[in-house]
């Protein structure tokens, strides 16, 4: 057996005449008497004590879990004994990429997730726990596509819980869990009148964001950062290769969203649009980080600009223009 059983409470001793004889300890009917000892995968030796009396339990114990370091499904007992919020917060904060992304993470998790599950242990989870935790997000009344966004960050957390050996497997991904309900959702184009209504309401600089978001199908970070690389009039094709967005409140150039670099249909009135307006209002070059605040620095000739020059500040343009045209 790869690991022992200690008694305390008595200990083997040679006497005058050379035989082996047990005699009492110094700590002989004080705590617990027998203490089982193993070595984890990594070299540390462990143990497990256990009261006077239960000297096969301790043996049964021990044999289990070195059963379990020689298949390797070991399980520090201590790490499992983490709480769901200690692990997420200790893993969200190693988390590297998009820092708007860790930052929503964080905030759902914190909203949702924490306040459900936070206080339980990672090795007390069973899928019943998780088919709870779904049936509390959909009856939140969140929508069923926020109810996945969490659902998933919860994945991801367990997901990391049993690559760092605190989890055995990630009840979320047992057959009986059945993620949030999306619902039935229809995306409806607005008419053509309720498009140029849009575009009227807008003052004659950023008029051509709607040509392009109604003509292009792009999303307003994409219309914010294009530029004038990307357009391609002899073709008729627009690509689709960066974004203007926020990271931590910062401006910052950035893939399009989920990294769907794309090349779409530029019409023809989109592009004389686009051809009016870069003569009305030239193109700016405009140097912001690459993903997030430290990145290197990208320059690029914007074709929407703000009244004093340099880029466009997505919440001014929502509030002092997008709504009230809306509206």
């Amino acid at each position: 057996m790869a690991g022992s059983i200690q008694d305390r409470w008595f200990k083997t001793t040679t006497d005058a005449n050379g035989k082996t004889v047990r005699v009492k300890t110094d700590r002989h009917g004080k705590g617990m008497r027998y203490r089982a000892r193993y070595f984890t995968p990594d070299g540390k030796r462990k143990g497990k004590s256990f009261p006077d009396g239960q000297k096969r339990l301790a043996e049964q114990w021990l044999s289990s879990i070195t059963a379990d370091v020689a298949r390797g499904d070991f399980i520090d007992p201590n790490a499992s004994r983490t709480t769901f919020q200690e692990f997420a917060e200790k893993w969200l904060a190693s988390q590297s990429g998009d820092p708007n992304t860790r930052a929503s993470m964080d905030s759902q998790l914190r909203l949702h997730a924490f306040p459900r599950i936070g206080a339980r242990q990672l090795g007390s989870f069973q899928p019943s726990h998780i088919r709870e935790f779904v049936t509390q997000l959909e009856a939140s009344g969140m929508s069923g596509a926020y109810a996945r966004v969490i659902f998933s960050n919860v994945r991801a957390v367990l997901s990391a819980a049993v690559e760092d050996g605190c989890l055995r497997r990630n009840p979320c991904n047992s057959r009986t869990v059945t993620p949030p309900e999306l619902g039935t959702r229809r995306v409806v184009p607005w008419p053509p009148e309720r498009v140029f209504a849009m575009r009227a309401a807008m003052v004659e600089r950023f008029r051509p964001m709607v040509d392009v978001g109604a003509g292009c199908g792009l999303r307003q970070g994409e219309i914010l950062g294009l530029s004038v690389d990307d357009l391609d009039f002899e073709s008729g094709t627009l690509n689709v290769v960066q974004q203007l967005k926020l990271s931590l409140s910062k401006p910052v150039f950035a893939p399009p969203k989920g990294g769907k670099l794309r090349d779409v249909p530029l019409p023809d009135p989109v592009a004389e649009a686009l051809k009016e307006h870069m003569e009305r209002f030239p193109p700016v070059e405009v140097t912001l980080p690459w993903m997030r605040a430290n990145g290197q620095p990208v320059t690029k000739r914007l074709i929407f600009s703000g009244p004093k020059g340099g880029h466009v500040w997505r919440t001014s343009l929502n509030e002092d223009h997008w709504k009230p045209a809306l509206a």
